[in-house]
């Protein structure tokens, strides 16, 4: 009996050879998750990842199987909720701080560095039904992040396998980093409440979607480049931390 994986697999290949019958192999329809469709050449498929998180802006993340969860191995940096409104981007302090809906910016308000860590989001920005996340997947809540975290010996150790190894990225020494998860945790430092930015290459910080029991505050997880821990704890929804995104 055919499962759901299989008949795709069938189905794209048989899509393939009509189209390269009726002399059509200049290119192939991919639909993305958002709903859209873009026409790659032939020449351009090497393989294709069921697994693959492919946001509104057409970024294509890398993903990782840990445990029975399959997580993005790469940070967010999509700049768009899920039905196409703009996500603001918020740069002036003094609106972040009294920012009560979502938002983004990049670190120290450098493009670039959303090329390599990825952008920084308010929580409201995570919790807005309009979905931060492409279809199939979501920001994880707390106890999936606990999922994970169990999955790789607890809080101690957890944290090291999560990291990416070296100091590329990570200030040395990135204690304990093995990246034996295949998660390649960055740190992307933190845009504060009030507005500055701060641990560039020392923390990483991410949100989950769950609401500490202040209703100003959500819970987050946190790495260290001094430890091979990682944090569970809480802080402000107006703070601007890193997201990775769980599937469905």
């Amino acid at each position: 009996m055919f499962n759901k994986k299989s008949f795709l697999v069938l189905l794209v290949f048989f899509v393939l050879a009509v189209q390269l019958l009726f002399g059509q192999s200049k290119g192939m329809m991919i639909y993305l998750s958002d709903g859209s469709i873009k026409k790659l050449a032939i020449s351009q498929i090497d393989s294709i990842n069921f697994n693959a998180c492919v946001d509104i802006d057409s970024n294509i993340y890398p993903t990782v199987k840990i445990g029975d969860q399959w997580w993005m191995a790469e940070n967010l940096k999509v700049t768009r909720y899920r039905n196409g409104d703009d996500i603001p981007i918020v740069t002036d302090d003094t609106e972040w701080k009294n920012l009560t809906t979502g938002a983004y910016c990049n670190y120290n308000n450098n493009s670039d560095n959303a090329d390599i860590y990825g952008r920084l989001y308010n929580w409201y920005a995570v919790n807005d039904s309009r979905n931060i996340a492409p279809l199939g997947w979501h920001v994880p809540s707390d106890e999936e992040w606990q999922t994970l975290i169990d999955y790789l010996g607890g809080e101690s150790v957890a944290g090291g396998k999560l990291k990416e190894t070296g100091t590329t990225h990570w200030n040395s020494p990135n204690e304990g980093a093995t990246n034996e998860s295949g998660f390649a945790a960055l740190p992307g430092g933190d845009r504060y409440y009030y507005g500055a930015f701060n641990s560039l290459g020392t923390l990483a910080y991410f949100w989950s979607s769950t609401e500490y029991n202040l209703s100003s505050h959500a819970w987050y997880r946190l790495l260290g480049y001094y430890s091979a821990d990682v944090t569970r704890t809480s802080n402000r929804k107006r703070d601007g931390f890193s997201v990775r995104l769980v599937r469905d």
